[in-house]
């Protein structure tokens, strides 16, 4: 009995840490952004592959290293995704170059796709029924506090220590973790003796890898050509996988309405939603002239109105109609994105703050309604895949956000860098991106709003 409650101790720290990891990084970087481009001599078009180039590699090896975690052990491929997260963190903070920066944010993107697939399910397979709820609550609340802590921390270590402190902040926390994961015994192996569909990841990462390059290039028609490849690859993908056993991703699930538009309307959410942070990091910091740490500050309140709310939005999705409360969510990230494409070029903090809290509350009210809405249109047994799938359309929506606004970038400013003289052109980017992911959450809300009636 002792040594089932040790596991449980262990699975806990295991959850609260690795869930915080990612989620902080990713929201940390964002802040340290121009600090980088000027230490670097980086522009802003290759500013934004920083944190897409980490999305591209997580959204490529999420699905399959869920699939590999079955066939070979979930605790050894968490282990060597906690390994390798942590060490290149740590040689990321001796980046002398972008490329070099670039180079070692992919293999972050590994590591995350090794830890992500994984910590919810060993949990689950650690705590009994009565207890599970709570410790997967606990991983929740981990993420979050990554969310949150990010942008003031991030800001924090960057003003006073460089921006290479917010790697390093990441290499004790990854060893106790991986020390952490020792402790437990147990080894999960669901599909052991099964093939790998290696056949299957290969198209899926080339796709995704044609379209967003193929995003970054246009208006040029290699851009396009990219593009349209990267659309066919997704095609191909997807006969490809509906005629074998043992499939790297279960397309079959996309044939259930009600799961494809949810998922659908969760990955516009995030295209939506992602890249905010990240344009409005430069705006804090260019714009208004607001130092790292301040900037940081101020971008911690959308996450932590997310935190805070979203177990009552939970609760709320379990006694209302959820398709409802998630449209009502969505209607608060429209209204957040219109407030958001009036940002002046002259500065005005107040539009910010209005903006970021009507995004925090949108996102509360979304998020976990929308889970609810995918999950119960399947049944139990395909729960697992259910949720690493719609994790991966999130990632891809991220990604999609990144390469719009990306694309926005290049076409306005292309490789100058951010300075006072082409500042109302950056200014317009913003508002051009906030007013498309204005109209892509519409069609969000659309979907939403249906919900189990799709």
């Amino acid at each position: 009995m002792p040594l089932v409650k040790d596991t449980r101790s262990y699975a806990l720290i295991i959850a609260l840490l690795a869930s915080f990891l990612t989620p902080f990084v990713g929201s940390s970087i964002n802040i340290a952004l121009p600090v980088i481009g000027r230490d670097l001599g980086i522009n802003a078009l290759f500013l934004g592959w920083i944190p897409t180039i980490y999305l591209l590699a997580l959204a490529i090896l999420l699905i399959p290293m869920g699939r590999i975690s079955d066939i070979y052990g979930r605790k050894r491929i968490f282990q060597w995704g906690i390994i390798i997260f942590t060490i290149s963190s740590l040689l990321a903070s001796f980046s002398v170059s972008g490329e070099m920066l670039l180079f070692f944010r992919i293999v972050q993107g590994v590591g995350s796709a090794m830890i992500f697939g994984n910590v919810s399910a060993i949990v689950a397979a650690v705590f009994p029924v009565m207890q599970r709820g709570r410790a997967l609550g606990w991983a929740a609340t981990g993420a979050y506090l990554g969310l949150f802590l990010g942008p003031p921390l991030g800001g924090f270590l960057t003003q006073n220590l460089g921006w290479q402190s917010i790697f390093y902040f990441n290499v004790p926390l990854g060893i106790f973790c991986a020390f952490s994961a020792r402790n437990i015994k147990e080894e999960w192996r669901e599909a052991e003796g099964e093939r790998f569909d290696l056949k299957g990841t290969l198209i899926l990462s080339t796709s995704l890898l044609l379209f967003m390059m193929g995003l970054s290039f246009l208006p040029d028609t290699v851009g396009l050509i990219l593009l349209v490849m990267g659309l066919l690859g997704g095609v191909v993908f997807y006969y490809f996988e509906s005629g074998l056993k043992s499939p790297v991703l279960k397309v079959e699930l996309f044939k259930n309405k009600a799961f494809t538009w949810n998922g659908v309307a969760a990955l516009i959410s995030y295209t939506a939603a992602y890249p905010i942070i990240f344009l409005l990091s430069f705006y804090l910091q260019y714009v208004l002239n607001l130092s790292p740490q301040w900037a940081g500050l101020l971008l911690s309140v959308q996450p932590f109105l997310i935190a805070s709310l979203s177990p009552y939005a939970g609760r709320m999705s379990d006694t209302k109609n959820p398709s409802k409360v998630a449209a009502g969510g969505m209607a608060f990230i429209i209204l957040s994105l219109i407030i958001f494409s009036f940002l002046p070029w002259m500065g005005s903090i107040y539009l910010v703050l209005t903006g970021l809290i009507f995004l925090g509350l949108g996102f509360a009210l979304f998020a976990a309604p929308n889970s609810n809405l995918v999950m119960s249109s399947l049944k139990e047994k395909y729960f697992g895949v259910a949720a690493s799938t719609i994790t991966s359309m999130r990632v891809m929506g991220q990604m999609l956000g990144m390469g719009i606004a990306l694309l926005l970038i290049n076409l306005y400013l292309g490789t100058a860098d951010i300075k006072p003289d082409n500042i109302i052109l950056f200014v317009e980017v913003m508002q051009i991106s906030f007013i498309i992911f204005a109209f892509l959450s519409f069609f969000g809300f659309l979907i939403t709003y249906q919900g189990r009636d799709i």
